[in-house]
Order: C-alpha cells, then sequence, then structure tokens
C-alpha cells in the first residue's frame, strides 16, 4: 500500500460493533489504521477487554486503545453498573488535588490493565453556564483555577499509569447551552474572556505534559467567525499550536477531533468533508465510531482525504505530520509499560472520593430513617455523553441497607400527578426523592414541590449539579451519579454509626 493511503488510514480513530474484533478492522490495523476507538459497546468484563486489546496487539503491537472513561457520569468501563469513580464536579467540589491525582492514578491503572492506553479524558471544561445541557457534573466546576489545577493533576495522574490522556474540549465547551452531539454551539465571548476563563485549564493541561488535546464542534466568533474550533485553523494551528511567546499555548502533542459524526459536523459539512477541513486545520486524529462503526466509514473517510491531497486540497505535508504524531503517541505508550508496572492498586480511592464531595444538610427537626424507604427517582433524559444504559441512583445501595426498599422511576409526565403517584407507591414508607439537575428541569421542580409540601420529611438526594437551593427534611448534594455517589449518599441516609460524614 502506498505511504498516502497509509497515512490517510493512520490519522483515524474509528469504532467497531461487538466485544470481539471484526476481521475488517484486523485487516485494517494490517494496512496502516494506528488506533480504534471503544465504547460501551465493545465492553463485557475487564477480562473480555483485556482479551480484546490483546487480539488488536496481535495484529498490531502499537496500537492506540482509546476510549471515552471520564469516570463519573460518562463511563465506559462500567457502563452497566455505574462507576466505581466520581466525576469531575465531586473531585472538583473536594478541591484536594492530590485525591484527583490519585483517582486518575487509578482509573488508568485499571485502563491499562486492560490493554487501553488512550483516554479521551479529563474534560478541562469551565462550566459557566449552569443551563449546560452537556457538561455540567462533567466539569471541575465554574472557577477557572480551580479548573486547571484539578485538570493538571488529572493528567500527571493518568500518564503516571502509562496511559496517555486527551485533555477536552478545546477550547472550552463549559459556556454553551446547545449540545454540539445535535446541533453547533456558539459561545459570543470575547477574546479577552476565552484567555481569562476557558483557555487557562488547557493551559495547566499543556504544562502538565497531556500526551493529547481534542478539539470542540464550537464557534467562536472571536476566534473564527466562520469555523467551529474542529475545523479551524485559527484556532487549532494558529492558538493551540502557536508559540507562547506569541499568544499560543505551545501544545505539540497529538490533537484529535471530538467525534466527527457528531451533527454539529455531520449535519453541516459531512464527515468527509469535514475530516479534510480538520486535518488541515491542524488535527492529527479524526475521532469517528460513536454512532458510525463499519467498515465502509474508514474507507469513505480514507480515500476523502487521499483524494484532498491528491487534488491539493490538503497539502500532502499536513497529513504526514499528522499520521507521524499518531505513531509519535503510539511510541509513547508503547514505552510506559514502567510505569503501569509501578502502580500500585488502590481499589477504595473513588469511593473515598464520592464520600468526601457529599455535602449534606439537615432539617433542625430531621429525623433518622427507620425501615424500608420508597425511593422516588426522578430522571430526565440523559445526554448523548452519558447514555441512558448507565445506572444512576440510591436505590440498589439502600435496598442493601435497608431491605424492603423499592425504586420507582418518574419521567417527564411526573409534574403534577407525580407527586400523588409516589405518595400512593410509597404508602407509609419514608421517601427519598432523587433528583438530577433540579434547576434545568421545571417537571421535577414542580413534582418534588408538590412531594415536599404532602411530605416534608422526604429526603432529597441532588446527583446533578447543585443549584438549586437545598430543600426537604435531609438533603445531599452528591455532585455526580456514579455508583461510587449513590452509595455514599446511601451510607449517609441509613448510617451505620454516624448520621454525617
Amino acid at each position: 500500500m502506498d505511504t498516502l493511503t497509509r497515512d490517510a488510514l493512520t490519522v483515524l480513530q474509528p469504532g467497531f460493533t461487538g466485544t470481539t474484533a471484526p476481521a475488517w478492522l484486523l485487516r485494517r490495523l494490517g494496512e496502516g489504521l494506528a488506533s480504534v476507538g471503544l465504547f460501551g459497546r465493545n465492553i463485557a468484563s475487564p477480562e473480555q477487554l483485556a482479551a480484546l486489546t490483546a487480539q488488536l496487539r496481535a495484529e498490531r503491537g502499537d496500537v492506540l486503545v482509546a476510549i471515552d472513561e471520564e469516570g463519573g457520569d460518562v463511563t465506559r468501563l462500567e457502563v452497566r453498573t455505574g462507576s466505581s469513580f466520581p466525576g469531575n464536579l465531586a473531585l472538583g467540589t473536594v478541591d484536594d488535588t492530590g485525591l484527583t491525582r490519585a483517582v486518575a492514578r487509578e482509573l488508568g491503572r485499571r485502563l491499562a490493565a486492560c490493554g487501553v492506553n488512550l483516554n479521551w479524558a479529563p474534560s478541562a471544561d469551565v462550566n459557566s453556564d449552569p443551563d449546560n445541557p452537556v457538561i455540567g457534573v462533567r466539569s471541575f466546576g465554574a472557577d477557572p483555577h480551580l479548573v486547571a489545577r484539578h485538570t493538571a493533576a488529572y493528567v500527571e495522574g493518568l500518564q503516571a499509569a502509562g496511559v496517555a490522556a486527551c485533555t477536552k474540549h478545546f477550547p472550552g465547551h463549559g459556556d454553551t447551552a446547545v449540545d454540539s452531539h445535535h446541533d453547533l454551539p456558539r459561545i459570543d465571548a470575547d477574546m479577552e474572556t476565552l484567555l481569562a476563563r476557558e483557555l487557562v485549564p488547557f493551559r495547566a493541561a499543556v504544562a502538565a505534559g497531556t500526551k493529547a488535546v481534542m478539539s470542540a464542534h464550537i464557534l467562536l466568533p472571536a476566534l473564527d467567525a466562520a469555523l467551529p474550533a474542529t475545523l479551524s485553523p485559527a484556532a487549532l494551528h494558529g492558538l493551540l499550536r502557536a508559540p507562547v511567546a506569541g499568544g499560543g499555548l505551545g501544545f505539540d502533542g497529538l490533537i484529535v477531533t471530538d467525534g466527527m459524526e457528531m451533527q454539529a459536523i455531520s449535519g453541516t459539512y459531512g464527515i468527509e468533508r469535514g475530516s479534510v477541513m480538520a486535518i488541515a486545520a491542524g488535527a492529527d486524529a479524526i475521532c469517528v465510531g460513536g454512532g458510525l462503526a463499519d467498515e465502509d466509514t474508514v474507507l469513505r473517510l480514507r480515500d476523502a482525504l487521499a483524494a484532498a491531497v491528491r487534488s491539493g486540497d490538503l497539502p500532502e505535508e499536513r497529513l504526514a505530520d499528522a499520521a507521524a504524531r499518531v505513531r509519535a503517541l503510539a511510541g509513547w505508550t508503547s514505552g510506559a509499560g514502567a510505569a503501569r508496572e509501578g502502580v500500585a492498586p488502590a481499589p477504595e480511592v473513588g469511593l473515598q472520593a464520592a464520600r468526601r464531595a457529599l455535602r449534606v444538610t439537615a432539617s433542625a427537626g430531621y429525623e433518622q430513617v427507620s425501615g424500608p424507604v420508597h425511593v422516588a427517582a426522578f430522571t430526565p433524559l440523559a445526554n448523548i455523553a452519558v447514555g441512558d444504559e448507565t445506572p444512576w441512583g440510591v436505590g440498589a445501595e439502600l435496598a442493601r441497607l435497608r431491605p424492603g426498599t423499592e425504586t420507582g422511576t418518574y419521567g417527564s409526565d411526573a409534574a403534577g400527578a407525580g407527586a400523588e403517584a409516589v405518595l400512593r407507591a410509597a404508602g407509609e414508607r419514608r421517601i427519598v426523592a432523587v433528583v438530577r439537575d433540579v434547576h434545568r428541569h421545571e417537571w421535577m421542580a414542580e413534582a418534588l414541590g408538590a412531594l415536599l409540601a404532602a411530605r416534608p420529611d422526604t429526603v432529597v438526594v441532588e446527583m446533578g449539579l447543585n443549584q438549586a437551593p437545598p430543600v426537604g427534611s435531609l438533603y445531599i448534594a452528591t455532585h455526580g451519579a456514579a455508583r461510587v455517589c449513590g452509595r455514599a449518599a446511601a451510607e449517609v441516609i441509613s448510617p451505620r454509626s454516624r448520621p454525617f460524614p
């Protein structure tokens, strides 16, 4: 196969379906494909995942095996059980960079043990818009400097385990009210604001040595009035790559795009044209496969990139440089085995972090829960990044501590009548109401208000962004919906020794 075609394959990071590698993927690895992206659909157990990555490495020893494993709400390793690690907001709430580093190191150790060597994390977005539908608890917080120090700690911890960090979503997805999975978000902040807010954590990540940065499909007119960051030479080449002395970030590692099948790109430019534009703008690797996961997609993108070089739309040296950066990162991960061997397991660090992240408010007349309870889970539609197959809440943990506990799920049709349904289901049992971003969902706030009016002794657990004031006889903010966050909250609701952490 000619060098041009190999380079075009090398810059792709495709996904696939199934828990074993399909024949077409193995064949393309032999032809030059250098990266593979894994999602929840590819993972059944740590043992199966290790066998899958071994299968990939039998075909190409230095393959980059990437995953979208943030911990917290966005988990692929534990997509069917919920994560053993709290997410970024919980870590930012504790604000102990040593803890964040330890959590990331243990997460990296588990990834490395399964053969994964590139993590599309951490999120360095500053969550300056509390109504953001896609970032929220995935951000360390709303303070740029807090986000910066925890982003750096996360990068250091992950890479200490031999797993390359891919800091995202450059130049910052926090100030958006639109999800780029569905449409093209726009941030109208001026350059001064971007420098003082969005870019602070990315500078910290670069200084901490992040091996990769993921671009965002967002339009920032202060940077580029026409093109989203993923396709913008001004954003990627002119800001991310430019020397620090010239006002840039001086980043020399791998630039990865966010998923090119997301509507912000595919719905406007198409994935073939969008991929060519991204490489031309300065991206080095094309992430595609969250929704498009077949050989036809890989071949179409390979051929589109090769054709763009032949037509002069994409300089051959730019494609060659991108492929060289992919191979350089693959080389780093191949030599990072010594780091993996030196990382001692810390199986309880995630639960310890989740416990420390709780913020508990008790009313003066609060009475301790006794006996089984009825858990009312007010459940909004999950965004695409989180997905709807990962369980969340406190029901399973409370059932373990309080046998006889039952959980009812109430959706957006629960306003008004929802409270009545909860009361009927609960009977004489105490009620534990579990909400997620109640400040963003009018129906949820209405149902919760009606429930509290009828049963003031209700315990309220907020597992999203705790923007609304504390309510209920006992209010627990977990700062995320990971499994360990639910366990930590359940321990407070039904303590074995002391009532509050």
